[in-house]
């Protein structure tokens, strides 16, 4: 009896060791290989006549991606000048003249407006019983939407981007009802941290 107590107590024991490794090691691992996927990935993108690393005497894993925070960086401040605005102003209105170009530089200037902008932030976050009913969703409401689909739906609808677990870029476009959207006090990054953990990251309010 006594023997069969030890056993069980050395397989408990081994047991929470295991869900133990677990728990440390997939954050860990995933996060590496998200890392080493972003640099392959960037090192690709990047033209090799342009590439900082064909020009060292030893290659630096991530100096592509390092680079591109800091050029984004620069571009953002230049954006905010007075100069720099005139020529935002003037590209916009170049790119909205070509036809096909236009479509999607205002679709995605948008989109990134919509998640970036500081103005109404935690309202954008919304819950939805989505698949079905009595099933709930975290999304975000892009827009109040005023086309045609309202128009003739007769319904005041809004616009919500549902991503997918564990990569939040992918996703569904959905309209819902204004009347059947919980706005939840929650930040975008509280938001996308409970979306990529599936649940496991619990936001503070």
């Amino acid at each position: 009896m006594a023997k069969s107590k030890k056993k069980n107590s050395l397989f408990n024991k081994l047991r929470n060791y295991f869900f133990a490794g677990i728990v440390v090691l997939v954050p860990l691992g995933f996060t590496l290989y998200l890392t080493i996927f972003l640099i392959s990935v960037s090192s690709n993108i990047i033209p090799k006549e342009i590439n900082p690393n064909n020009y060292l005497p030893f290659s630096i894993p991530g100096l592509e991606i390092l680079l591109s925070i800091i050029f984004i960086t620069i571009v953002g401040g230049l954006s905010l000048s007075f100069i720099g605005k005139k020529f935002l102003s003037i590209l916009n209105d170049l790119l909205k003249k070509i036809p096909f170009l236009r479509t999607i530089y205002s679709a995605i200037g948008q989109m990134t407006e919509s998640f970036t902008s500081s103005k109404g932030k935690k309202k954008s976050v919304v819950l939805v019983e989505y698949p079905r009913k009595g099933s709930w969703a975290v999304g975000f409401a892009t827009k109040e939407n005023k086309s045609q689909i309202s128009r003739k739906t007769n319904r005041n609808l809004i616009n919500v981007f549902v991503p997918t677990t564990p990569n939040p870029t992918s996703g569904f476009l959905l309209m819902f009802p204004k009347e059947e959207i919980i706005y939840l006090d929650m930040s975008f990054e509280e938001a996308s941290k409970f979306i990529v953990s599936a649940g496991t990251s619990n936001p503070k309010n």
